[in-house]
């Protein structure tokens, strides 16, 4: 029987963009007062949940939601930059009303989910980001096969990997929840990924919703 590779994955907690409802992307956002409560929430609720390595994206906001979650352990967290959120070039730092109103055109097609339509400003069309993405966790996969693992990563990168995981086309759009601090679960047996669990939120007063596009 092939061992199971089982990944927890954690969006980080709110920061005061995410309340402001604006587009992060790469900008290094810190997390806020709910967004710390939040991580703390994760840690508590995953405190005796053994895990063998533990990874984030190297922004900010991810970093100190995986610090705060692996305290308990004793664990180092690895920095990974390719689970960083999609670059949403010159829509970074944007509503999506203001962005609808200054870039109308390429909102629009970022909107759409028109999977090779790259942001202006050195954007990351939709088609990449996914594959980076997908690189990085099938990377990590085969790194701890048959051993359990947390990542905490974006909103984007977990859309994505819910995509790849249940066969959703990226095209669509997202009918599934994202929120911050949340716990999801997959596993992978045989090179086939499984959806467990996706967006628990018990251990949570409060956790808002990724925004659709």
């Amino acid at each position: 029987m092939s061992a199971v590779t089982k990944i927890c994955l954690v969006r980080h907690g709110e920061t005061a963009w995410n309340a402001e409802r604006r587009l992060q992307g790469h900008e290094d956002i810190p997390l806020n007062a709910l967004g710390e409560r939040q991580a703390q929430a994760a840690a508590l609720a995953l405190r005796h949940t053994r895990f063998d390595a533990i990874y984030s994206s190297d922004l900010v906001r991810a970093m100190r939601t995986a610090q705060t979650i692996a305290a308990p352990h004793a664990l180092p967290v690895h920095s990974d930059a390719r689970l960083r959120e999609r670059h949403f070039g010159a829509l970074q730092g944007l509503t999506r009303d203001e962005a609808d109103a200054r870039l109308p055109g390429e909102y629009a097609r970022f909107r759409c989910l028109e999977p090779d339509a790259c942001p202006p400003g050195g954007g990351e069309a939709l088609a990449r980001f996914a594959q980076r993405v997908h690189g990085a966790l099938d990377a990590l996969a085969t790194r701890h096969a048959g051993q359990q693992i947390l990542l905490v990563s974006h909103g984007g990168c977990l859309d994505v990997i819910y995509r790849l995981v249940t066969g959703k086309p990226l095209e669509t759009a997202r009918d599934f929840p994202l929120g911050n601090a949340t716990l999801n679960w997959i596993e992978q047996r045989h090179a086939i990924w499984r959806l467990v669990e996706w967006d628990a939120r018990q251990h949570l007063d409060r956790s808002a919703d990724e925004l659709p596009i």
